[in-house]
């Protein structure tokens, strides 16, 4: 372990917890810094696991309070079942297709074009959607049912196509869905907290022969800087939407998606990577 890990290692959990829970795509992220780096190989895609899991923990500490009370409330409240099983429901789309088609579409959807295209076509379906008439049905979480649970599991597979973005995804097929802004994406902060588990669980399993004691300190200094880049986001991206509304990541996704095409044709990085 060297100074250079270290800081490589701080630098990709900053990146990834200040962009997993905003409508920009992490991945997308992670790859251009891990390119630039040169961290996008095998170990990388290991060291990525555990910075997102740093992510993670952040949603479960901001919300310590709710899910504690949900889990000591399952044998005697109705609202704590619901919202358990509406979390299910929703977490269901994403683990079955994701299982189904994930292969096909990391073997042909990760190229630049196409990761690009989706920065784009996901900033302008931004863009519509904050344009339209806003009608709430849905105030809260507490106030969703399984039918609103079940579209929104739907929107959030849409992240299956590279460069969407699971939050992003979540978050407007929420607005347009009926739910109020503060709604959507507090219930896009729970949904990510099974998705990206089982998602991280899942690779690791896979990439278990890469398990090295000696990165350990690569991956406590990103676990810790992904853990608070990414509580201090989500806590910012709850103050932001209660005065603010999500067409300024719209038009960062255009300008990301040209830097996409830009770095991919003129060689500089690597947008193969999975």
């Amino acid at each position: 372990m060297n100074w250079t890990d270290l800081l490589h290692a701080f630098v990709l959990g900053i990146v990834e917890g200040l962009t997993e829970f905003l409508p920009v795509s992490s991945t997308g992220h992670l790859i251009l810094a891990g390119d630039l780096l040169g961290f996008n190989d095998e170990r990388g895609k290991l060291f990525e696991i555990v910075i997102q899991t740093g992510a993670i923990l952040a949603v479960c500490w901001e919300y310590r309070a709710r899910l504690g009370a949900v889990a000591a409330g399952l044998g005697r409240d109705p609202a704590a079942r619901r919202f358990v099983a509406n979390l299910a429901i929703a977490f269901l789309p994403l683990a079955v297709l994701g299982l189904a088609f994930g292969k096909i579409i990391k073997a042909h959807l990760f190229q630049p074009v196409p990761v690009a295209l989706a920065f784009i076509a996901g900033a302008f379906v931004i863009l519509w959607a904050e344009r339209r008439e806003h009608v709430i049905r849905v105030h809260s979480v507490d106030d969703m049912g399984w039918a609103d649970a079940l579209k929104l599991g739907f929107a959030q597979a849409f992240a299956l196509i590279p460069g969407t973005s699971r939050s992003g995804a979540t978050i407007i097929g929420g607005l347009l869905f009926g739910l109020s802004r503060k709604a959507a994406t507090e219930f896009s902060f729970f949904l990510a907290i099974p998705t990206l588990f089982a998602a991280s669980a899942y690779q690791l399993w896979k990439e278990r022969h890469l398990l090295n004691g000696d990165d350990l300190g690569m991956w406590a200094v990103g676990f810790v800087s992904a853990f608070i880049s990414a509580f201090l986001c989500v806590r910012w991206l709850l103050r932001y939407i209660s005065h603010h509304d999500f067409t300024v990541f719209a038009w960062y996704r255009i300008a990301f998606g040209l830097v996409v095409l830009g770095t991919a044709y003129g060689g500089l990085v690597d947008w193969t990577q999975s």
